[in-house]
């Protein structure tokens, strides 16, 4: 990308957003920062609980995101959010008005199989149902791409970085 950019990794849990993000970060040269670790306590408890979080737990969440987002403004960053309405995407927009979102997106039945893999994680496969209900994908008025997340990691993060490029031209 020719200016750093603030790229706000985004998608259903399950998608790889903590394995992309760094991952992205590194080729970009830029820092990362980890969206879950912005989360309180009690959205954290609330999710292992296995109840979805509601928009009154997710604002101070997106706007600590986006505080982070604003910060790095010029400098260039990634960071993951799921972002998965187009109110929480504006929510950020409003911090870090010049961010890119990287929708990553796939197969519902390739997500829960990652999943299921996963270990530690508080987000339980349960909820994916409800994270696809909610999502409303990029609109055509916001800057950003989606990638489908087959492949290796290694390979997704080669065409975020391709389409990230394709975007900033």
């Amino acid at each position: 990308m020719s200016t750093p950019h603030v790229v706000v990794v985004m998608g259903v849990a399950g998608t790889g957003k903590t394995t992309i993000g760094p991952l992205l970060a590194d080729a970009l040269g830029v820092p990362y920062a980890e969206g879950d670790d912005f989360h309180p306590p009690a959205n954290i408890a609330k999710m292992s609980a296995g109840t979805p979080l509601d928009d009154d737990d997710r604002w101070p969440w997106l706007d600590a995101i986006g505080q982070w987002a604003h910060g790095r403004a010029g400098l260039g960053g990634v960071v993951s959010s799921s972002a998965l309405k187009r109110a929480y995407r504006d929510r950020l927009r409003a911090e870090a008005p010049d961010a890119v979102f990287l929708h990553l997106t796939g197969d519902r039945s390739l997500i829960e199989h990652r999943m299921a893999d996963r270990k530690g994680h508080f987000m339980p496969t349960a909820l994916l149902d409800s994270q696809f209900a909610t999502l409303q994908p990029l609109q055509e008025d916001e800057a950003g791409v989606a990638v489908d997340v087959s492949g290796t990691p290694e390979e997704i993060t080669d065409r975020a970085v391709a389409a990230l490029r394709r975007l900033a031209n």
